[in-house]
């Protein structure tokens, strides 16, 4: 294992998706593929038999692709003749708007103009290695390195002007892609300066600018390619055509953990129709979507299926854990016996889908002896790694490349759609498309982990927690440990067996647990009748969480009045990847349909110095609106080893018509490094929605999503 795959996994081990098997590896044998041909008779199907023969995976390696990064300048960066400025990087750009940050970074130290510089990102025979596009690390990895890169660039470009003007090095200043002689007003451009050049120089330690003294970076700036994304320009995946493409189908499964019994595809075969059957893997390819779909569903199938744990059992199953906790530490245990008030809580998380604008898609050609696949991906690396391992190829033989994706949120870190259309593309000899339908995503990709938390918590007369025992069972321990100062603490994740795949989500298990401890804060704060904010203020020392809190609490004018009729106000906080947010809420019950609204949702954000201030607020806000459907009505329901509503019609996402006023406050803390945007804003919103819940109708909502069919008042 990659050794930052095995320090993420065990930093955050909720990041399932990470060490599965692989999907796929195919490998048909003789005897079985004679098998497949009587069950099939005549037709136009074709059965490819990969064989042991082939060269093994390869770990890739060299100045772009291997799995460390490049110290080169030209790995990074190009300058070309023109004047253009090409800089590249691994990451993917899944509408969180990291191509417009970066172009800042370069442009920032570069002194180039914006409109000179090209990103190309996630391509692996382009970009230099990269782990995947996740865990908010975009900004805080990326945009430093490249920094580094343009300075680099930069003070080469004045070393070149400095020997061609025949001047002194400290009389020269680099701006709008040029390089200007100050005495004289003589200049040169970046691409006079690179003409004929061949410069290969390691990045070393040119000076950046501080954030204080940004011109580029720090300033809102326009989406890069927005433009060619609103006229509907930009291609993503599944408007990709290459000559003589066809269009794939794979068949599912009846249910999870189902196995293959027997298969008769005789009806499926037709004109321009290729089957193809690879152990448990069978698809069909074909000229149109149309006719893939009727040809898989004249495949006539019977599967072996097992027992399976249902959605009502969910909670039960998941309490039983091979590593439940151990007696409380003695200190603990007499903290809490002692303690003034002590509550004991339970709180449940259920599963939700990824539910993204765009489906998993891929597009596969096999040309050359090389295979390239286009696809939506957070880790195009590692994606290209699962087709290599399931073809026996060597990675140097597989190029991914990555358009801009229709969103992710952690749910396309996996390549099973990549070597579907591979698998379908080496059958059919042609370049196969192949994009999932909206049942298939809903079905097939992995889920949000469910989990069950208890809490068992001490507070003192005078409002100070002294007790506080945290267990997490299956979500993960993504922002497991409180900031609170609690003298007397545990906080534990206990592993459970999950009934359906599981994997990344926005902000990993932070959104479970900080809905549970950010809930737990408020009953504590109730029963000793003190002010939420007061109370949470009186039980803090970190002045990240304290800012944000009281920056939200003061624009939404806390404590200054009180709620309308049905109306509630909550407040919560929280903290992920080194960002700090707050939510302070206003939400409206209908006593009679039972129906919660959101009113006014005020956030403070701290992540740092601030990149792209709109881009920033775009974020934090989209993450307020997407936390709504977990909050409030997301749920995966499943029975039997089947999802119940694998469908928009079923599954309820949050609607412009569920969008509350929006208020965002954003601390500019240019002393800080920038992190944490992608993934914090979302942690604070269901617990300030409950606790708001509570103050208009006193009732305490334990559960996520907590409104799935209206309050019951």
């Amino acid at each position: 294992m990659n050794e930052w795959l095995k320090n993420d996994v065990e930093f955050e081990p909720e990041r399932y998706e990470l060490t599965a098997g692989p999907a796929y590896q195919f490998e048909l044998g003789e005897m079985q593929r004679r098998d497949f041909f009587k069950v099939l008779g005549a037709g136009v199907v074709i059965v490819l038999t990969l064989k042991d023969t082939l060269a093994q995976q390869e770990s890739g390696g060299g100045r772009r692709g291997g799995g460390s990064r490049p110290v080169e300048i030209g790995a990074w960066l190009h300058i070309a003749e023109s004047g253009a400025v090409t800089a590249y990087t691994g990451k993917a750009e899944v509408g969180q708007n990291i191509r417009t940050s970066l172009t800042q970074a370069v442009a920032e130290e570069l002194r180039a103009p914006v409109s000179a510089i090209k990103i190309v990102m996630g391509d692996t025979d382009l970009t230099p290695f990269d782990a995947g596009t996740f865990g908010s690390r975009t900004t805080p990895d990326m945009f430093p390195q490249l920094r580094k890169a343009a300075a680099a660039a930069r003070e080469i470009m004045l070393d070149l002007a400095a020997e061609q003007l025949k001047v002194e090095r400290g009389s020269l200043l680099a701006t709008n892609g040029k390089i200007t002689h100050q005495p004289t007003k003589q200049s040169l451009s970046y691409g006079q300066l690179s003409k004929g050049q061949k410069i290969m120089k390691a990045i070393g330690a040119a000076p950046l600018s501080p954030s204080g003294e940004w011109k580029v970076a720090g300033k809102t700036l326009r989406k890069i390619n927005g433009r060619d994304i609103v006229t509907g320009k930009h291609q993503y995946t599944p408007d990709i055509k290459l000559p003589g493409m066809l269009h794939g189908r794979v068949l599912r499964p009846s249910a999870f953990g189902a196995t293959l019994a027997s298969i008769d595809a005789r009806l499926a075969v037709a004109p321009g129709v290729t089957v193809v059957r690879d152990g448990d893997f069978a698809g069909v390819t074909a000229p149109s979507q149309e006719a893939a779909a009727r040809a898989v569903e004249a495949i006539r199938i019977e599967w072996k299926t097992t027992p399976q744990v249902s959605a009502k059992e969910l909670f039960a199953h998941l309490k039983k854990t091979p590593n439940p906790p151990a007696n409380a530490p003695a200190a603990l245990a007499e903290s809490l016996a002692v303690a003034h008030q002590k509550l004991e809580r339970t709180y449940t998380i259920a599963y939700i889908a990824h539910a993204p604008l765009e489906p998993r898609a891929a597009v596969a050609e096999w040309k050359d002896g090389k295979l390239t696949v286009w696809t939506g991906t957070q880790r195009p690396f590692g994606v290209r790694g699962e087709l290599a391992n399931a073809f026996r190829i060597p990675e140097t033989s597989v190029r991914v490349i990555v358009p801009d994706t229709g969103s992710g949120y952690g749910g396309k870190h996996t390549g099973e759609m990549a070597v579907e259309a591979a698998r379908l593309a080496k059958a059919a000899g042609k370049p196969v498309k192949l994009v999932w339908t909206r049942e298939e995503e809903f079905i097939w990709a992995y889920f949000r982990p469910a989990g069950v938390i208890d809490v068992t918590s001490g507070v003192s007369k005078d409002g100070v927690i002294t007790a506080w025992d945290f267990h997490n069972y299956n979500s993960g321990n993504a922002g497991l440990r409180p900031v609170y100062a609690i003298q007397h603490q545990r906080n534990e994740f206990h592993r459970s067996d999950s009934p359906l795949r599981q994997g990344s989500y926005r902000a990993l298990a932070s959104t479970a647990n900080h809905f549970a401890r950010e809930v737990h804060i408020d009953e504590l704060a109730e029963s000793l009748k003190m002010d939420p904010l007061e109370f949470r203020l009186k039980n803090l020392k970190d002045e990240r969480l304290r800012a944000v809190l009281e920056a939200a609490a003061k624009t939404f004018g806390w404590g200054k009045s009180k709620p309308a009729a049905n109306h509630g106000f909550g407040i919560a906080g929280g903290f992920e990847k080194a960002g700090y947010v707050a939510n302070c809420v206003e939400v409206a019950v209908d006593r009679a349909s039972g129906k919660v609204r959101l009113v006014r949702v005020v956030t403070a954000f701290e992540c740092g110095a601030i990149v792209n201030p709109d881009g920033l607020k775009n974020q934090v806000e989209g993450s307020v609106i997407q936390g709504i459907g977990g909050a409030l009505f997301e749920a995966i329901d499943f029975a039997d080893g089947k999802i119940l509503n694998p469908r928009f019609s079923r599954y309820r996402v949050p609607r412009f018509s569920d969008t509350p006023k929006l208020e965002t406050v954003l601390l500019d803390r240019k002393d800080l490094p920038s992190a944490g945007a992608g993934e914090c804003p979302i942690v604070g919103l269901a617990p300030a929605v409950s606790n708001a819940i509570f103050n208009a109708t006193n009732i305490r909502l334990r559960s996520l999503p907590m409104v799935p069919g209206g309050l019951k008042v």
